[in-house]
């Protein structure tokens, strides 16, 4: 679990290369790992909130919330209440692994 965070997809397919849409867990007090996708990505926040950081620019999220995340832009998000924050990432093109990229050391 390097990345800190609970993943499942519920729409990833090679039938549809356009879109993918994942349920992302984050338990109470984690930071997930810094990093950025060469891809468009939404975070779609349903149940707790956090502290979602972009480019360095940090931003409280609550449920409801939405944030675009442009491709290349560094993001993490820390859940800082006290239950799991739970949310939805939708990406456009669908997220494959070679779109990730770690940029922790």
């Amino acid at each position: 679990m390097g990345e800190r965070i609970y993943v499942r997809e519920i729409m990833n397919s090679t039938d549809e290369p356009e879109l993918s849409i994942a349920v992302c867990r984050v338990p109470p007090g984690v930071t997930t790992q810094l990093h950025s996708l060469s891809i468009l990505e939404w975070y779609i926040i349903e149940s707790g909130g956090g502290l979602m950081e972009i480019d360095g620019v940090s931003t409280l999220m609550g449920i409801g919330d939405c944030v675009r995340i442009e491709a290349g832009q560094s993001q993490r998000i820390t859940n800082t209440g006290e239950s799991d924050l739970i949310f939805k990432s939708i990406c456009r093109p669908r997220f494959t692994p070679d779109t990730y990229t770690n940029l922790e050391k």
